[in-house]
This record gives structure tokens, sequence and C-alpha cells, in this order.
């Protein structure tokens, strides 16, 4: 027999909170499997004494009430809670499947009892009816056979006593049923049944079973190969099925599906018992997947209920080769986190952490969450979507209401509004950690429990100022990472024969505008604050220009480099092979505002050009040179390129073109073995920028040209001095020779 685990637990919605998961759950060593398997065989024609009060009890708390002028068959009081003590996983799972039935069929085993004259009778209490017609299914589908008694079972007095009852009329019970079958013209009793229920047995019957591979234990190709061994063939799609087949998943890249009539086949596999293939509804596997897409760092997750344990140790494999940590909140005690430890280390996870807190009595400033980046919400829902109700209960710890709600078709407008307002709480609450994204995933019909809890909650603003808002995105799996190429912000599966139905959405933080702006756009950003000597805009013109030097005594024109500021700032000059007349000077006035009498001569207005002070020597710069059309054009130009830049704000520095007189430097004499046309001087730099030497002031009238002309050559071999190459000087600095000076606007 099973090894005994006893577990407590309310029974409303809560119903399954503390209990074990039963078909994706494996036993955790070799004989704990060799049981259940042993069990799974019995179990179609044997179940325990224990397996029918637990039953019993789950049906009273989920058979359809009837009012008390219409009620033949009397139930005991439901008033308090009953208590579901499970020996084992199997038996947790054959106790709900019988429950369930005896829901189904509840209209016709009572009328049964009815008619058989079996009910009402004296012996039986009103608080053993749920068990008598438990127990009258249970009969009825062994073909009223006797039930097989092990010596090791215990023996529980009120299943006997009932059991005893039943089979005592025994004959009379099977003509109530053949009068009952002949009457509605069924060949058997499913046929009894809504049609909207047989088709939801028809659809859970046919689903293919999704599975997915444990990483921690072994990889898609060694699964592949051990599955070739076995015999399976590997198929495109689930429509072309055919025994011993499988297809991948066309969304998740580590999911498979079998066809369902291999469901205890597998179960009893190596593959299964060692838990290298976990079996559970897609729907989960899309949302793991979700969240492992918007990962790109190793930042932690938080998942927000305990859930199914799969899911967690799905989240967990798909991290595993990272330093990520995945955070379950709702744990509640240590014999919980215990169980789960248990399950988590047979199948290898090692990056879990377990919270004992509800995910909303977590502050959002928590210390240990600080890391995290995306939320995985996977509320409590109505759960209509699922296609096997069972299996719903039993992974996700649903309510047991939901075999009721799912025989009426509905649920109740009270209970939706319930679980919307929930679900919409956790939400927002969860919108105020400081995360990346939140995946929210449900199993329900609802429009109220799925997009428009998704609206109200980015709707509500709960973010605050402080943080950036959440916004609706595509949901982005691994085979469509493109999220342009998504039509719709939200994910849907239709519950079919191929799939259950799923609900997907994915909210993400607003990303920073700044995370869209060009390179040019934030240099350009910078210039305007002063925080650059030019903007990227001037840059990428000046880059393009050529000096072009003309000469009024031989008119020849030479083409020099390109005077980018870069190789100012670096201490470069133009080659002395390629420019003899022309000296470029970067940054030669800053930030001069006063209008006096000491302005130097490179100094210009912002928006006027420089005009030489009356009665000087200096002749003014013509804005159209007949002899100089280049110098004309490309000055027109920059005249054009300068006040456009001003009216944008954009403008840092400007060029302004001065012209200089015929004038010798009487600074020295042409070396020895040197041309006698120029002189080549060694220029030491300052050392800091307000080292560096300005302009000469104008000079006052009444001087000679001659003092004049030396005054601004001094100046401007001066001014030169921050350099400390080499620089080729001519002697002889000729009129209309153009020097091009930056200067701050200030």
């Amino acid at each position: 027999m099973p090894r005994s685990k006893s577990k407590s637990v309310s029974f409303h919605e809560d119903v399954t909170n503390d209990t074990f998961h039963l078909s994706e759950t494996k036993i955790s060593d070799v004989k704990g499997s060799a049981e259940k398997r042993t069990m799974t065989l019995i179990g179609k024609n044997v179940c325990h004494d224990s397996v029918y009060i637990n039953a019993a009890k789950i049906f009273q708390g989920i058979r359809n009430k009837k009012p008390k002028d219409k009620m033949l068959v009397r139930y005991g009081d439901d008033s308090v809670s009953p208590a579901l003590t499970f020996e084992d996983e199997y038996s947790q799972r054959v106790s709900y499947e019988l429950a369930f039935n005896a829901l189904k069929y509840q209209e016709f085993l009572e009328e049964i009892l009815l008619d058989s004259c079996v009910y009402p009778c004296q012996s039986i209490p009103d608080e053993l009816t749920s068990l008598l017609v438990v127990m009258l299914y249970d009969l009825q589908d062994r073909k009223f056979e006797a039930r097989e008694i092990f010596d090791e079972e215990e023996p529980v007095a009120e299943v006997r006593k009932i059991e005893h009852f039943l089979y005592s009329f025994r004959i009379k019970l099977a003509a109530a049923l053949a009068r009952y079958r002949i009457k509605h013209d069924a060949l058997s009793i499913e046929y009894i049944l809504p049609e909207t229920i047989q088709k939801q047995e028809q659809r859970a019957s046919a689903l293919p079973l999704c599975v997915w591979i444990n990483t921690f234990k072994t990889s898609l190709q060694d699964v592949v190969r051990d599955l070739k061994n076995k015999g399976f063939t590997e198929v495109e799609s689930v429509s072309d099925f055919n025994r011993y087949t499988y297809c991948m998943d066309q969304h998740c890249h580590d999911v498979l599906f079998f066809p369902s009539s291999l469901k205890e086949e597998l179960l009893n596999s190596d593959l299964f018992a060692d838990c290298k293939l976990l079996l559970q509804d897609k729907s989960r596997s899309l949302a793991v997947h979700s969240v492992q897409a918007l990962l790109n760092t190793d930042g932690d997750i938080i998942v927000a209920h305990v859930g199914s344990h799969l899911t967690i140790a799905h989240m967990s494999a798909l991290r595993n080769h990272s330093m990520s940590r995945v955070f379950v909140c709702g744990v509640k005690s240590s014999a919980k986190a215990d169980e789960l430890r248990n399950l988590f280390n047979h199948m290898g996870c090692e990056n879990i952490q377990l919270l004992y807190e509800d995910f909303t009595e977590i502050r959002p400033t928590d210390p240990r969450l600080q890391n995290a980046k995306v939320i995985l919400l996977i509320p409590q829902c109505s759960g209509l979507g699922f296609s096997n109700p069972i299996d719903f209960i039993l992974s996700e710890h649903g309510d047991a209401g939901l075999l009721r709600d799912l025989l009426q078709g509905s649920v109740s407008k009270d209970k939706l509004c319930r679980l919307a307002e929930r679900q919409l709480t956790e939400l927002m609450h969860a919108m105020k950690f400081k995360v990346q994204a939140i995946v929210y995933c449900t199993s329900s019909v609802y429009p109220e429990e799925n997009e428009l809890v998704v609206k109200k909650a980015l709707e509500s603003g709960v973010e605050g100022h402080k943080l950036k808002r959440f916004r609706l995105i595509p949901p982005v799996f691994p085979t469509c990472s493109n999220p342009e190429s998504c039509t719709d912000f939200f994910f849907r599966t239709e519950l079919s024969e191929i799939s259950s139905g799923c609900f997907l959405a994915i909210i993400a933080r607003e990303k920073d505008s700044s995370e869209n702006v060009s390179v040019q756009d934030i240099l350009a950003r910078a210039a305007s604050k002063g925080l650059l000597g030019t903007t990227a805009e001037e840059t990428k013109d000046d880059e393009k220009k050529q000096w072009k030097v003309t000469e009024h005594g031989n008119g020849v024109t030479a083409s020099g480099t390109k005077p980018r500021r870069a190789a100012f700032h670096h201490h470069e000059v133009p080659s002395p092979s390629n420019i003899n007349t022309a000296v470029s000077v970067s940054k030669a006035v800053t930030k001069l505002r006063k209008k006096n009498i000491s302005q130097p001569v490179g100094y210009v207005q912002p928006k006027k050009p420089v005009s030489p002070a009356a009665g000087t020597g200096l002749p003014r710069v013509l804005k159209h040179t007949a002899h100089l059309p280049s110098i004309g054009k490309v000055h027109g130009r920059q005249m054009l390129a300068r006040k456009a830049r001003a009216e944008r704000k954009k403008v840092v520095l400007k060029p302004v073109e001065i012209v200089f007189p015929p004038v010798i430097s009487p600074y020295g004499r042409p070396q020895a073995g040197m041309p006698t046309s120029s002189s080549y001087f060694d220029w030491t730099g300052a050392k800091s920028m307000s080292d560096r030497a300005l302009p000469p002031p104008l000079p006052k009238s009444g001087q000679t040209n001659r003092a004049k002309e030396s005054a601004v050559a001094a100046r401007v071999l001066k001014l030169s001095s921050r350099f400390t190459e080499k620089v080729r000087i001519p002697e002889y600095i000729h009129l209309h020779t153009y020097i091009t000076v930056y200067h701050y606007s200030g």
C-alpha cells in the first residue's frame, strides 16, 4: 500500500490549498513510483474506504441544492466545512473524480434511489446521504459487483454499513437503472448528460498530452534520442498523430505533445518517473516562456502565487544557466515549505526562494526583491477555460466549486465580481514594484477577469509619479520575437480539442525617451547647453570643408587639410607641405561680452560681421570679391548656416574671416640652409586654457602702417603659441590672406 500522509484543509474555496498534486507530481523514490503504478492498475476496480469518505465530503459541498418544497432526497447540514484527509496523491484524485461523477449524475442517482424504494430508509441518517449517493454511483459503475477489500485496509464503519445496505438491494437498483435508460432512450448513462457536458468530456479525453522537458535532468536531444529508441516518431503537428508519435510545440522550444491514448503508458515510463518529462497544461508554459523572453540579464523573478509547483519548476529550469532567483510568495506554513523543497530537490531545482507571506502583504521596497525584473501573476480565477477541471483543481489549488460551475455552464455574478476584484488588487499591487514587466495569465473565458482587469489596472495610475508608467506590449515568444508583427496586445487560446483556453497579457514599463535618441541628438543637446565646444551639426559640416587660401600677388590656390575641431583639441596643425599662408586658430576668444576699446581684432558680435575700425589701414572684407569667387561663396554659405543655427539656438562657435595687410615679420631671419621665403619657429603651447593668448586689440589711430602691421603679426605669432609643434610661417603675410578664427558666442 502507498505510504500514508495526512493533511487537513478547509473545504470551501481553499479546499485544496494544502493538498498534494497528483498527475504531474512523481514519487521521489523508486519504491514510491512502483507503488503508484500498482495503485493505478488496482484503482480501476477498487476504492478504499477513505476515498468514499473524502468524496462524500466534497460532494456535500458542491451538490445542487433544491428548494425545500421540491427536495425529495434530504442531505445533512453543510454549514460546517468538513476536513479532508488524503492518504496519498492517488486517493486525492480518485476522491475528486468520484465526487464530480456523483455531481454530474445527481438527478439520475436520486431518481434511482426513489424508484427502487431504497430511499428513504430510517437506518440511514441524512448526514450519510452524500455517502449513499457517492457509493451508489461506484456500485453501478462496477456493474453491481462486490468490491474487493484488502486485509491491510483500515475499515470505516459508515462505509461498510452503506456498502452492505446498497449491495443487499442491488437487484432493485439494477432494475430501476434499466427503467430509467428505457425512459430516456439512452444506451448508457453517459447519454443522459447535457450535450455541453458530453462535448466537454470528449474534449478532455481527446486533448493531446502536453509535457515539458526538465533541463535539470536531461536535454531536448537526449529526450528525442530516448523517444526514438522507444519507437516514437516525430511529426509536424497534432493532426498527424498516429499512435507512437509526438510533435514539438510552435511557441515553446521545450514543450512536446503526445496522443492522449498514450497517457497511462507515458506516466509509467522512466522519463516521467525520473522527472525528465513533466505533464502540464500548455497555458502555464506560455506564461513562463513569456517571462523568459522579457529577461535579458540575471534579474530575479517574483511568482505571486504558489499555484502549481510545476510552473515554478519550469521557470526555474528556464533560468538554469543564469544567476536569477525565483521568489515564490504565499507558502504560508513550514510544512508546505518542506513539501515544496522536497519536490523541487527531486526535480533538481536549486534557484528557488520560498516566501511565507502572501504577495499582497509584501512591500514593494522589500530588500529581498530589489533585483526583481519580472513578476509572474497567475491569480485564482474561474478556470472555465481548462479542459480537465480535476487537473486544474489539483494542480492549481483551484476551488472545488469549479465542478459545479462547469456543469451549470457559467459562474455566478457574485463569484465573478469577487474574483475580478481580487485579481485587480493583485495586479495593481504588482505595478508598485520596481520591475520591468508583469506577465498576467488566467484560464478564464470572461473578459471581467481578463482584458477588463488589465485595462482598469493601467488606468489606475497606481505607479505614482516616481516610476515610469506601464503599457501593454504584444506577447513575445521565442518564435515570435518581433512585437511589431503581432496585431493583438493580448494572447488567447480557445478551448478546443487540441488546447485549453488561456488568456495572457504582458505589461511593461515605458522606456525612457533617451533610449531612442541618436548620438547626434545627444551631442546637439550637450552643445546647446555649452557642454561642448561645438555642435555635432557643425562638426559634420566642417569635416566636409577644405581650406582654400588665395594669395593676392600670384593668384595661386592651394588646398589644405580639413579644419576639424578634433584636430585642435589634440593640438594638431596643418601640414607645412600643404599650407603656406594660412594659420587656423581654435577658441581664440572665450565669452567676451563687453564692448570696449580693448576688444580684440578677432572678436565679432554673434549676429554681425566684423567691420574694421575707421581710420585704420585695414580694408573692409567685401561680401562678394571678384577675384575670390570661391571664398565669397564659402563665406555666403557660412553666413546662411550661421543664421539658421543661431535661430535654432544651437550655435556655440562661429567662423569669421579677417584680412591682414602686407607685413614683414620682424621676429627673425631665415636660418641657414632654409628657403628665404619662410622660417621655422618652435612654438611652445600655454600650460592651461587660461594662459592662452588673445588676438591683439585694435591699434589706435596715429600709428604708422608699419607699426600696426608689426603689432598684428606679433599678436598672431603669440596667439599660436599654444601649439607645441613646429609650424611653417611665411616671412611675408600677404594682403587678403584669410585666417579663420573661432570664438565663443558668449
